[in-house]
């Protein structure tokens, strides 16, 4: 494949996971209803166990994925989604609604982690960098556009349209994956699969110094977001009363992210990752804290200009960071990259999930928890990022 053909189909596959809880908000209050959810806040649950789903099995991928290569399991992951979509579009019940978001969290754990993989079989360093950058500029379209396809869906059909399109969208994954993509790791550096190794390959990657302190920094990171990700319907919605208007409210705050995405993609090579980690937690870390402060003067609720005034520069700082610090704690583990890259994303989304859903379960009609919650794991990625640099070398810190 051209490389840009390459980056395309990438970010294709890793927006399938965002497209499948972004467009799906607009229609959470619906879904609450048509299947009779006995608090508001239970909603919440649709988007948390879709990402407890993607965690559960991100381990059990990364490793087989060594072991047999990414395409089978890549094209197997997603016909698992699919099921888990039909599961969902017939559900009679909240219960059975939620156990097809956690299949189709099971199947969207293959191109999340395996995307990764695939990436670091071909790059490393600075190069990976800006190449993840460059696939996350793609990708961020589907959040910042998602939530508006769902609005429009529901326009024309009820919330059962939007998990057909989930599922049209892994057909054409496995459709153009499946025959234009190469397999990325030949038969020569496959590892023999072993339940021992797996255990060996997650000791290596929370034990490592490097690695393991940025994958608890890119975890709060991330915890921080999913608090956003569970309550910004709510906060939107009811809060500032934006009603239809919300996908764009949400959409503008994406495009933050992808803004700056776009941007570390065409710096990261001569500025290097971890200055810009560090210039950008510093910005992230005092929006934050500015956020708080505001929100908390306001008594839960600023005025919504202010709001965007604080939290579009925050998410760009975000945006800056992610991308990043992935790819310093994949950096030094490129002879188990999908066991790795496994390992990272199963503790990151499954620790986010739980603390983002604590954020937003404390939903209490203010914007209160999630500021907290940006100002709190902001300082904590710091210290993490501190840690990691701590035993590291001038190489290493130059990257």
């Amino acid at each position: 494949m051209r490389y840009a053909e390459f980056i395309a189909l990438m970010a294709l596959i890793m927006s399938l996971p965002a497209l499948s809880t972004d467009a799906v908000m607009p229609a959470l209050p619906m879904i609450g209803h048509d299947l009779a959810t006995a608090d508001e806040n239970d909603r919440q649950l649709i988007i948390g166990t879709f990402m407890i789903g993607m965690a559960s099995t991100q381990v059990l991928f990364g490793p087989l994925s060594d072991s047999i290569g990414r395409k089978p399991l890549l094209v197997a992951g997603i016909a698992l989604f699919g099921i888990g979509c039909l599961i969902s579009i017939w559900a009679p019940t909240f219960e059975v609604m939620l156990l097809g978001r956690l299949v189709q969290g099971i199947g969207a754990s293959a191109p999340r982690v395996l995307s990764v993989a695939i990436i670091r079989d071909q790059f490393e360093g600075r190069q990976m960098a800006k190449t993840v950058s460059m696939i996350m500029t793609v990708s961020i379209l589907v959040p910042v556009f998602a939530p508006t396809v769902g609005q429009t869906v529901l326009l024309f059909t009820s919330w059962h349209g939007i998990f057909t399109l989930t599922v049209a969208m892994g057909c054409v994954i496995i459709a153009w994956g499946g025959f234009r993509m190469p397999e990325t790791l030949p038969p020569e550096k496959r590892r023999k699969l072993s339940f021992r190794r797996v255990g060996a390959a997650f000791v290596e990657v929370v034990t490592h110094r490097k690695t393991g302190a940025y994958l608890m920094a890119v975890t709060f990171l991330f915890s921080a977001f999913v608090g956003y990700l569970t309550s910004a319907q709510q906060l939107f919605q009811e809060t500032y009363g934006l009603g239809k208007l919300f996908p764009f409210a949400f959409g503008a705050l994406a495009g933050s992210l992808g803004l700056a995405a776009f941007v570390n993609s065409r710096i990261v090579l001569a500025l290097g990752m971890r200055r810009l980690v560090y210039v950008a937690l510093t910005g992230m870390i005092t929006l934050s804290w500015s956020f708080l402060i505001v929100a908390w003067a306001f008594g839960g609720v600023p005025p919504l200009w202010v709001v965007f005034l604080l939290l579009v520069p925050a998410f760009f700082c975000h945006g800056m960071m992610f991308g990043n610090i992935n790819a310093m704690a994949m950096q030094p583990m490129g002879h188990i990259a999908g066991s790795a890259a496994a390992v990272i994303g199963t503790v990151m989304t499954a620790v986010a999930a739980v603390f983002g859903s604590i954020i937003g379960q404390a939903y209490d009609g203010t914007i209160l928890p999630m500021a907290m919650g940006f100002a709190g794991f902001s300082v904590l990625t710091l210290f993490c990022c501190l840690w990691a640099e701590g035993g590291g070398d001038k190489a290493e810190s130059a990257q």
